[in-house]
This record gives structure tokens, C-alpha cells and sequence, in this order.
């Protein structure tokens, strides 16, 4: 019988609110429907993204993370962090990474799962958001070596965070994919989800956009839905779903 991994406990770290939703939703909706405990973390408000006469970046970080907590409701995901970073601003700092090592050492994730950094140019007619390559950058650099080296940030090993290793890193939106997640039983959750983003979809319904992605992805490993990633394995764990 095919095997299926299930993290015991997951972390999702993007750049903005609704990234998860556009891209990797389908996966955290079936990990936690099969009990992972999972956390999303935010690092910035998207607190530009609005063309809206009158909008201030104040209100509308406070709109964004309304939007992605009840998205992540809908996914079955509890648990939302927000960093407050600037949107457009983005940089992978030493404080960002130590930031983001706090987290990986205080909940520690069996799985990691983040943007790749390295993928510029997904689609002939769109550059990726720096923002998100920021994001992935330092999600990375995080979780290998820095969270698992205790001695590398003593300060948190004082209070009790020490290293901690993580199993597997998924990476989304990766030139080189070798990994795919049937989603085809949490496709609606994915797009449920992605419909709490209102502020940022207007009157546009990307049902259809969404699940003709999936269903391309999909059909490259014979799934009717399907999410990508390229898997690193930095330890073999331990816990699968049969």
C-alpha cells in the first residue's frame, strides 16, 4: 500500500497572507486532517496590496490577518504568527532568521515547508515577488544549520530553546518538483480558504484558476489534484500514514 507522510507537527513559513492559500493550502488541510498540528507564520502584514481610495497600510495589516486567520480556520490550522514585517520591504536579515529560529526551536516542526529562493522567473509572463524569495531565503537558512545548533544563539538556549533538527523541508513553486501531495480531497478547502482573501480577490473567483493549476500538477503523477514541492530530507522520521 502506498504511503502518504504525515507530519506530526508542521510550520509553513511565506511572505504575505494568502500565499499559503494560492499555493500550499491543499497540503495543510490534509496534513491537519490528519492530525498534524500546524503553525503559519506570516512574516509580513501585506500591508500594500490594495489599490482601494482611502486604504492606510495600518488598516489594511489588520484586514490581512483577519483574512488569513479565518482562511487558516478553514484548513483546520489554529495557529497563525505574524512577524509585522513591511510588505515590499522584505529582506532575509540575521534578525529575521533568528526570529524564525525561535519559532522552529519553540514548536519544533517535523516539516518545514517555504518558497524557493531561487526561482525567479516561474511563468513567461510573471517575475517572482521578491517578498516571497526573501521569505524562502530565510525560512531556509533557518531551519539548516541555525536552528539545530544550539550553541549558535545561547541566549535562546537559555531560556530553554534548544536545537531542534527538522525531518523534511518541503519547498513550493520549485523549478526542480520530485515530490507531489494528492490534495484531490481537500481541493475545496484549498479554494475555501483562498475565498477568505477578499480584500484581495474583489469580484474575481479563482476556483477555476485553481484548480486547473492542480489538476496540471496533478496529472504529471496520475492525482486529479495535486501540490509540488521539491523534498529535502534532512532526517528520516518517523511517523507515515498507511
Amino acid at each position: 500500500m502506498t504511503t502518504v507522510y504525515i507530519p506530526k507537527r508542521a510550520m509553513f513559513i511565506f511572505a504575505h497572507p494568502d500565499d499559503i492559500e494560492f499555493g500550499v493550502a491543499g497540503t495543510a488541510a490534509l496534513w491537519a486532517k490528519n492530525g498534524s498540528e500546524i503553525t503559519y507564520v506570516v512574516i509580513t502584514d501585506g500591508n500594500v496590496g490594495s489599490h482601494e481610495d482611502g486604504m492606510t497600510s495600518e488598516k489594511l495589516a489588520e484586514i490581512r490577518r483577519a483574512e488569513q486567520t479565518a482562511a487558516a480556520k478553514v484548513a483546520g490550522v489554529n495557529d497563525c504568527i505574524y512577524l509585522g514585517y513591511h510588505d515590499g520591504f522584505l529582506q532575509p536579515t540575521l534578525e529575521l532568521r533568528k526570529e524564525l529560529v525561535r519559532l522552529i526551536r519553540k514548536f519544533k516542526p517535523d516539516a518545514v515547508v517555504c518558497g524557493d529562493p531561487t526561482n525567479y522567473f516561474p511563468a513567461d509572463n510573471y517575475i517572482n515577488h521578491p517578498d516571497h524569495r526573501a521569505a524562502g531565503q530565510a525560512a531556509l537558512d533557518a531551519v539548516f544549520p541555525a536552528a539545530e545548533m544550539t550553541l549558535l544563539y545561547p541566549d535562546l538556549a537559555a531560556e530553554g530553546l534548544v536545537g531542534h533538527k527538522v525531518s523534511y523541508v518541503f519547498v513550493s513553486f520549485s523549478s526542480q518538483p520530485d515530490y507531489y501531495v494528492d490534495i484531490s480531497d481537500t481541493i475545496d478547502i484549498k479554494i475555501s480558504a483562498l475565498l477568505e482573501h477578499a480584500s484581495q480577490l474583489g469580484e474575481w473567483n479563482p476556483a477555476d484558476m485553481i484548480r486547473q493549476w492542480s489538476s496540471g500538477t496533478g496529472k504529471k503523477v496520475g492525482f486529479d489534484y495535486a501540490e509540488a514541492f521539491r523534498r529535502i530530507t534532512l532526517k528520516t522520521p518517523e511517523t507515515v500514514l498507511e
